[in-house]
């Protein structure tokens, strides 16, 4: 029986490990399908605190994984199916064969942006394709970029991006944005900000090095085909929480996000807390998933405390 299991290793989880590790919680991490989460696909990190110079994604999810083993942590390379809760108020864990028991369960699992699903999608990640106009933008200056959506995200992000780029294509699927009245008319206003209506992304075309170049475009309504020459493309269309497993477990949002109690990190389930993008839809940050992970081991610690 496990004290706390921790699901996920991105920010949210890496930083759960830590304080429940320095705590003697002996928590058990376990990775998941994409070990240190998005930041993995992520090249330089610069508005992570500590790293004036920056820091690539991947080293800084290795320095998290470091600093929590150095303490205890444990790490197991395995999936969550389902959990379910026992008479006693722990918790059962499905890993595909095997089962783990817990006293309390933090779920880190964070977010996985959607995407076209285009062929060279996953090689271009990191280079020249991003969901992170905060994360990414400031590396696009004086360039022209592009943003795939028509809602408020994509609104944002494109306004966002013309302190950076040097000309923003909003490229939207119908002849009119999704976005909240204010959030479109924002955008739209925007000198830098260049409407492509009624188009869809049919190809990413990248240079010799394998980086994005242009896009090939196809209008909807006539079916001609043109290219346009952009230097990232932010794509905006949602995200998705990877919550699935929880088994009504959790409250959630229409979308999927799991819904904090209390302003903080538990959820309806006693000993069961939820910390980073699977709850948070709104920042998205890898600061904030750090903070809310260093929350939720606080919150861990304490009900453990509480059941002794």
């Amino acid at each position: 029986m496990e004290d706390v299991i921790i699901i996920g290793t991105g920010c949210a989880g890496w930083t759960a490990a830590i304080y429940t590790a320095r705590a003697n919680l002996n928590p058990l991490v376990l990775s998941g399908t994409q070990p240190g989460g998005q930041l993995t696909t992520t090249t330089d990190v610069e508005n992570f605190p500590g790293f004036p110079e920056g820091v690539m994604g991947p080293d800084l999810m290795l320095k998290m994984q470091e600093q929590a083993t150095k303490f205890g942590t444990r790490v197991e390379y395995k999936t969550v199916d389902g959990i379910e809760t026992n008479g006693d108020g722990t918790f059962t864990l499905k890993c595909g064969d095997d089962t783990l028991q817990a006293r309390s369960v933090i779920v880190a699992t964070g977010a996985a942006p959607r995407h076209l699903g285009l062929p060279n999608e996953k090689e271009l990640i990191g280079h020249g394709l991003t969901s992170c106009a905060t994360c990414d933008g400031a590396f696009y200056r004086d360039v022209p970029v592009a943003v795939i959506g028509g809602g408020d995200s994509a609104c944002e992000e494109a306004t966002f991006l013309t302190r950076f780029a040097s000309k923003v294509y909003l490229i939207h699927r119908r002849d009119e944005l999704r976005a909240s009245k204010i959030m479109a008319e924002r955008a739209l206003a925007h000198e830098k900000i260049e409407p492509v209506w009624n188009t869809v992304v049919e190809e990413y075309l990248t240079d010799d090095e394998g980086k994005m170049r242009a896009v090939r475009l196809k209008n909807r309504e006539s079916g001609e085909e043109s290219e346009l020459e952009v230097a990232c493309v932010f794509v905006a269309i949602g995200h998705v929480p990877n919550s699935a497993f929880l088994n009504g477990l959790v409250d959630q949002d229409e979308n999927g996000y799991i819904i904090q109690q209390a302003g903080r990190t538990a959820t309806k389930t006693p000993g069961l807390f939820a910390a980073g993008d699977v709850a948070d839809h709104y920042y998205r940050q890898a600061v904030t998933a750090a903070g809310q992970g260093c929350a939720a081991a606080l919150e861990a610690e304490r009900f453990l405390s509480d059941h002794e």
